[in-house]
């Protein structure tokens, strides 16, 4: 497994830098049969939640809380296999943003070198 990143940008509407990581993994079709195999697609890799802070009993409360919940960041596995655009605020955060799908990507690739020895043995030298 490969994973494919990159960065760049826009402007919103108002004018500012909205920063915007794309990312996608490059798979090999024995990799994609294992996804299917073991079911992994909708394996969360990353989540991110808005946290609601506003008092939900206004309306501008519960406008806020809705605003908050569409902040909420998943990256499943099925994501990096078709690919997935996250947007961000400023580059700190795309960069953090990134760190974490790289780590998880890693882990995943570990998770799939595993399917790749059931039905056979491994012999550690010790």
């Amino acid at each position: 497994m490969k994973l494919l990143l990159r960065r760049d940008e826009r402007s919103s509407i108002m004018g500012k830098p909205i920063f915007v990581l794309e990312m996608r993994a490059e798979l090999s079709e024995v990799e994609r049969g294992w996804i299917q195999k073991y079911k992994f697609g909708s394996s969360l890799l990353y989540t991110k939640k808005g946290k609601p802070n506003a008092d939900t009993t206004t309306l501008a409360g519960v406008g806020q809380v809705l605003v908050h919940y569409a902040m909420d960041l998943t990256v499943s596995v099925n994501d990096l296999v078709n690919g997935k655009k996250i947007e961000c605020k400023d580059i700190m955060e795309m960069l953090a943003v990134e760190q974490q799908i790289r780590e998880a990507a890693q882990n995943f690739g570990s998770v799939l070198r595993a399917a790749s020895q059931f039905g056979g043995e491994e012999v550690i030298e010790l």
